[in-house]
């Protein structure tokens, strides 16, 4: 069960975003997305499946445990000492642009209080082509993966309202499993033939759904080959969740 933090660890929330479904133009033909978003100013209503006005293009996308994408204002300076051009806000299609706290303080499982809602980090960001087409950057996703700067995804535990200004504090922890973001993204994105890494995010009660089936696909076609483990980049890459 998760205990209380035994100190105060925070975020301030500097920007909600929400988006409509469009296209991003990338590669030979337009992309049906919703990555890009923008920030709403006032209370914005926050349910299971994420904000009001926040719309998804794919089935599989802005479940439950993909209510809402976190992602760190500190990393918006290495993105642009590459060069690219970000808004202020929503730079990475995030609907929570905060600051304070990083994908190496987060743990997966942690329940913050978030404005009159309550939310838990549930599992890392697995970057995809869009971002690419986002930037016209062809390495976007795997800069993304490689700096472990990818952001997280929240599930709703308590529906409520919340706004730019709100500070998401740390509620509470589980002990028993502290495996940070940032962890759980080099397991996910970077280091795919870490079976035994695979297997701590699995028994992880708060781990979201699709990173759970990836992880137990990983596992037993790892299990079934075991011969292939230490070969780099053994199995192909995964589904990606992002909107």
């Amino acid at each position: 069960m998760p205990t209380p933090s035994p100190s105060p660890i925070e975020a301030t929330v500097v920007a909600v975003s929400v988006g409509a479904t469009g296209e991003l133009a990338g590669g030979r033909r337009p992309i049906p997305s919703a990555f890009i978003k923008g920030p709403v100013t006032g209370r914005v209503s926050l349910g299971p499946f994420g904000l009001l006005g926040d719309e998804h293009v794919y089935e599989d996308h802005g479940g439950p445990d993909m209510a809402l994408l976190a992602y760190p204002r500190e990393h918006y300076n290495h993105w642009r000492s590459l060069g690219l051009d970000l808004p202020a806000a929503a730079a990475m299609g995030e609907n929570l642009t905060t600051e304070g706290l990083l994908e190496t303080d987060v743990h997966l499982g942690d329940i913050f209080g978030l404005g009159s809602a309550v939310v838990q980090a549930c599992q890392t960001r697995s970057p995809c082509f869009k971002l690419a087409a986002r930037f016209g950057r062809k390495d976007m996703a795997v800069m993304m993966q490689d700096t472990g700067y990818t952001g997280y995804l929240l599930r709703v535990l308590i529906p409520g309202e919340i706004e730019a200004g709100d500070t998401m504090t740390l509620l509470g922890r589980d002990d028993d499993h502290e495996v940070s973001i940032n962890e759980a993204g080099q397991i996910m994105n970077v280091n795919r033939n870490d079976l035994i890494g695979a297997q701590r995010l699995l028994a992880i009660p708060a781990l979201g759904s699709s990173t759970r089936r990836m992880m137990a696909t990983r596992v037993h076609k790892g299990l079934a080959n075991p011969t292939g483990l230490h070969v780099e980049r053994l199995f192909e890459p995964d589904d990606h969740v992002d909107s």
